[in-house]
């Protein structure tokens, strides 16, 4: 069954008397519990297509359905519950509020929703991705790998139907990265999650069950045999 689908979709900006088109006619479906990576070069609409997919940013045209909702209908508020109902994010700068300790950041998404239960759930979350004891540091006393896994713990922490990651290795070292990727699928695996994953790196894209590549506004689907498991994924590296 399909959590995610997207139809005839088409992504356009204006740059002063012109209009660039990022993403055209374009049609995607995702399954409940499936990995799928989006891989296509920089700048080709990789974000532009999560940000649509998640419900973040309006399309030009066409339709997005996410768990039978249909943000296409929506405002930003009717988009912003269902993310909130369904969605968590991993993204490649982080996102952590400066100001906040790494147990302040996880809960907050559970605070907003009125979860009693947040302290607890988020102290859980950050023991089990290894930060038992650093939860009380904000992140400018954190590592870059150690900021990832307070936001991998943020975003399965309101146990998400759905997961977008978008380049979540981008800004690490290539041995803290391998950790951070086999964090994520152990994670993912375990909670089954549907997990979309926007990467410039085929390799880690291969650790999905299935890949597409975005080139031109258009996606082409990648074969399922390529796949590798990620306890053989040590060839993974940042681009």
């Amino acid at each position: 069954m399909a959590v995610i689908k997207a139809e005839n979709l088409s992504k356009e900006v204006s740059l002063g008397n012109q209009t660039l088109s990022i993403l055209s006619a374009l049609n995607l479906e995702v399954n409940a519990r499936e990995s799928l990576a989006i891989i296509g070069r920089s700048g080709s609409g990789k974000s532009t297509l999560l940000s649509l997919l998640a419900g973040l940013d309006s399309a030009t045209s066409g339709k997005i359905a996410l768990n039978g909702n249909e943000l296409t209908k929506l405002d930003e508020d009717g988009r912003a519950a269902v993310r909130n109902q369904h969605v968590g994010f991993i993204f490649q700068s982080f996102q952590l509020l400066p100001h906040l300790t790494a147990l302040d950041n996880v809960m907050l998404p559970l605070e907003l929703a009125g979860d009693k239960q947040a302290q607890r759930k988020a102290e859980a979350w950050l023991d089990k991705v290894g930060l038992g004891g650093r939860m009380h540091h904000q992140p400018n006393q954190l590592s870059g790998g150690e900021q990832q896994r307070v936001a991998i713990a943020r975003a399965f922490v309101t146990e998400p139907e759905i997961l977008f990651a978008d380049e979540p290795t981008g800004n690490l070292d290539p041995t803290t990265g391998q950790n951070i990727v086999d964090l994520l699928f152990e994670l993912n695996a375990e909670h089954g999650t549907t997990l979309v994953l926007v990467t410039h790196d085929h390799q880690l894209a291969h650790l999905c069950q299935r890949y597409v590549i975005l080139e031109n506004g258009a996606l082409i689907e990648g074969q399922a045999e390529d796949t590798v498991s990620p306890q053989n994924s040590s060839l993974v590296r940042n681009g």
